[in-house]
């Protein structure tokens, strides 16, 4: 292994595959950060590009670009409430609020160190431990993804930091919108109203660009700038430091990231709601969340970018794709001549080492960018709404029709936009709506699946060591945050009760 990890540095070592890690991971945050424009879609178009390539230097074009977008989707997230792609929709719930208060700079400082770590984490992860981790992949089957995903669907008692009822009906009207379309078991078409564009389901990004950013937009309609802390300056993150004890919160991340990520079909999302339900639940200060605290920062991105070296670790030793990137990604290598298993560790070795070590140069390379244009990005909060208003909403516009070319897409976000408007003015949780959209398919087919394995024995949940394990999980998630609502809710009527007392 050592011979052929140092075969491959030399074959990285190479001036023209330096460039091409360099331009692929420039491109994807540029595609990143742009809404609707995710990774899977760069990897997928430039795979034409890489054809009259050498191996080494198109996979580390694809490896860059995929680096770059996981994490380029932090900087619109937290900028401007509208996340890149819809792993970032997690960084929007601490990031946004800490633009507002005038730290911005800061909050993408803390964005690029959390996803240059869990990229880090995740690739060590990948070059050392792979054969082992893909096998332990295997054992998750349709019980082991359902409570997966009541997993990330737990995270909702933490998103609702007012009224728990409001949130759990927030995440069941996302679970409630999940189900139109095709039945994942049966292929019945559900609740879409005769209407062909539903057939296959609400599409999930033009939902996410619309509950978030078009409704921010339509929320800064009364204000001049984002930016509403009076004598902020998002240039001082030059001379001030990062927060402190973020390195616990960015480790538990990372392996949060890593080991979600080698889940085909889990994905990114999930990682990053996983993982910012974690720090909440056991952060001292839980009432900060959602209101500017840099933990939820970098608890969000340390998993979305722990996540690229997990999601390989099933493509190159089993040739299953861990999500949607690494299956372009798998198209990339085969039209190389590099099929997926043994003999990518073996016979192209090299080439496949060279791939590995080309996203150690891929997370340098955006740690530098994003440390030093960070003040140069927040500058951007501070433009005049007058200019940002229409900006955001011709990047939401673009965004929701290029996914597919539909206009239905357009006016389904616009849809998404105005509703979202008016839940969130209402006190509903629109990160709670999202989880629903995002985890409810995958819920709904893991539960069909496994009753379908066990011919209707609910008995298959609690059976299997793997899901055992992730039940317990699940009661520790949620327990703390039921507990604490319970005991803010019995205060509050203890002193609700004492002002009755004095008034009488």
């Amino acid at each position: 292994m050592l011979e052929l990890l140092m075969g491959g540095m030399v074959k990285l070592a190479d001036p023209f595959v330096l460039f091409s890690i360099f331009a692929g991971t420039c491109g994807g945050i540029v595609i990143g950060a742009i809404p609707g424009l995710t990774a899977t879609m760069a990897v997928a178009l430039l795979i034409p590009v890489t054809f009259a390539m050498e191996p080494v230097a198109g996979l580390a074009l694809l490896g860059g670009v995929y680096s770059g977008g996981m994490y380029g989707g932090a900087i619109s997230s937290i900028l401007l409430s509208t996340p890149g792609t819809p792993a970032a929709a997690a960084t929007a719930f601490d990031g946004y609020p800490m633009t507002r208060q005038g730290k911005g700079g800061t909050a993408i400082a803390v964005a690029t160190v959390a996803s240059f770590t869990g990229g880090i984490v995740s690739t060590i992860f990948l070059i050392t431990l792979a054969p082992m981790l893909a096998k332990l992949a295997l054992k998750f089957g349709p019980p082991e993804y359902f409570l997966l995903a009541i997993m990330g669907l737990a995270s909702i008692v933490t998103l609702t930091s007012g009224n728990l009822l409001k949130g759990l009906v927030s995440g069941l009207l996302g679970l409630i919108i999940a189900t139109v379309g095709m039945d994942p078991i049966s292929g019945f078409i559900r609740f879409s109203a005769g209407i062909p564009d539903l057939y296959e389901g609400v599409s999930f990004m033009p939902a996410l660009i619309g509950l978030f950013s078009v409704s921010q937009v339509l929320e800064l309609t009364s204000e001049h700038s984002i930016v509403q802390k009076l004598g902020a300056d998002v240039s001082t993150l030059k001379k001030a430091k990062l927060p402190k004890g973020l390195a616990p919160t960015i480790a538990r991340g990372s392996l949060i990231g890593s080991i979600v990520g080698m889940l085909p079909g889990a994905g990114a999302t999930i990682a990053a709601f996983i993982s910012y339900n974690f720090t909440k639940q056991f952060s001292k200060n839980p009432e900060t969340f959602g209101k500017g605290n840099p933990e939820g920062v970098a608890a969000a991105e340390s998993a979305n970018n722990g996540v690229v070296g997990g999601s390989l670790i099933p493509l190159l030793t089993l040739g299953i794709p861990g999500n949607s990137v690494a299956a372009a990604l798998m198209g990339g290598l085969m039209i190389k001549g590099l099929i997926p298993g043994p003999e990518l560790f073996t016979k192209h070795g090299q080439i496949t080492y060279a791939f590995i070590l080309s996203l150690f140069v891929a997370n340098i390379i955006f740690l530098v960018l994003g440390l030093y244009l960070a003040p140069l990005f927040a500058k951007v909060a501070t433009v005049s709404n007058a200019i940002l208003i229409p900006a955001i909403s011709i990047l939401s516009i673009i965004g929701s029709y290029a996914i597919s070319n539909s206009m239905f897409d357009v006016y389904l976000m616009l849809a998404f936009g105005i509703g979202g408007y008016f839940l969130h003015r209402a006190g509903f949780s629109l990160g709670a709506i999202v989880l629903g959209l995002i985890l409810g398919p995958i819920a709904e087919q893991g539960f069909g699946q496994s009753l379908i394995i066990s011919d209707g024995s609910p008995l298959i949940f609690f059976t299997r060591p793997i899901s055992i394990a992730l039940i317990g999980i699940i009661i520790v998630l949620l327990l703390p945050g039921i507990m604490k609502k319970e005991k803010k809710e019995t205060v509050y009527s203890e002193i609700e009760a004492e002002v009755s007392i004095e008034e009488d």
